[in-house]
């Protein structure tokens, strides 16, 4: 089976367009996911007739595509309840705003949608916010009507942007993530059924954000493998630390002491075998986009051996039983 290994352009925000094409295409990926904070202006692709032109030149000319845009920073600010660290997520001017930002998430999400279809993009992976993620623990007490209504909040904002994906043929692949407000195995589930299984809502499914939690990332993509629209390749890796939780104990990435880091594809726990052989049974064909998040590893070495991890696992099921040639007339 033929899957791109893309490169999530976010972690390398630091480099232009041009740059990050021709880096990526020496560490070997196919294509770019990219991000609509560092590489692909949505309002340029709207109102500059020679943007997407120019993008699209620019990724053919290191043999890239590109099959998605992430939209995580703008979908952050949709439903979170505001503090000083959305300000680095919204325009300068919106600081401290935070109604403001709000509607500048929603009408930027709408036209997401817009500029991934003038790019012939049908996939947007992103965030939603949560309104209730500082509730998780119930402490003070949290009732079941501030859930319930933190999950209808969700469902009455995004809403309306899902409607204008939908009259662009775009889907929005939610990343289950800490902080959103499906960061596990039932959230996801609850969160679906909130929106009666509505098709634009599909997930973007990593399963770093999994392992970490506890939370089966094989099982987790065999019972939510319809709704699987994205796949991003992510690896964490598991400390024994009996001084740590699994909290963090607000240690940086990077912090030895930490009981869970994110590292390089391939150093980690995450069952990739597991996942591509999911992947296999439903016959996903989207792009594997390679996550690279790694504080000790040099970025173009772990990035590059994450790709040639990747391929190496891309396989395609068999067509035959491995049994098939033992028969006999």
């Amino acid at each position: 089976m033929k899957r791109l290994v893309t490169l999530a352009s976010g972690q390398f925000g630091d480099l232009g367009l041009e740059e990050l094409c021709s880096l990526a295409n020496k560490m070997g990926y196919d294509g770019l996911e990219l991000a609509t904070h560092a590489h692909f202006d949505v309002q340029k692709a709207l109102h500059d007739k020679e943007y997407i032109p120019y993008v699209k030149a620019t990724l053919a000319k290191y043999n890239l595509s590109c099959q998605a845009i992430s939209a995580h920073l703008t979908g952050q600010c949709v439903c979170d309840v505001w503090d000083e660290r959305l300000d680095g997520f919204a325009p300068s001017s919106l600081a401290g705003k935070p109604e403001a930002i709000r509607q500048w998430a929603i009408d930027e999400m709408k036209d997401t949608a817009r500029s991934a279809q003038a790019l012939g993009v049908s996939v947007v992976n992103g965030f939603t916010g949560s309104p209730i993620w500082a509730r998780w623990y119930s402490y003070p007490q949290t009732s079941q009507k501030m859930i319930d209504d933190g999950f209808q909040l969700v469902y009455d904002l995004w809403s309306p942007i899902f409607d204008v994906f939908d009259a662009c043929n775009v889907r929005f692949a939610l990343e289950v993530h800490p902080t959103e407000i499906a960061f596990d195995y039932y959230t996801t589930q609850r969160l679906l059924q909130l929106f009666d299984y509505r098709k634009t809502l599909g997930l973007n499914f990593d399963p770093s954000h999994l392992l970490w939690q506890g939370v089966d990332e094989v099982g987790f993509a065999r019972d939510f493998a319809k709704h699987i629209y994205h796949v991003h390749m992510k690896d964490v890796k598991m400390f024994k630390n009996d001084r740590a939780g699994i909290l963090g104990s607000f240690l940086p990435f990077g912090d030895t002491r930490r009981a869970w880091d994110f590292v390089s594809v391939g150093h980690g726990d995450v069952d990739f075998d597991g996942i591509i052989r999911e992947l296999n049974r439903v016959g996903y064909e989207g792009p594997l986009s390679v996550e690279w998040e790694d504080s000790g590893m040099d970025r173009v070495a772990g990035a590059s051996e994450s790709c040639a991890y990747i391929k190496k696992m891309n396989f395609s099921p068999s067509g035959i039983a491995f049994d098939g040639a033992l028969k006999t007339k």
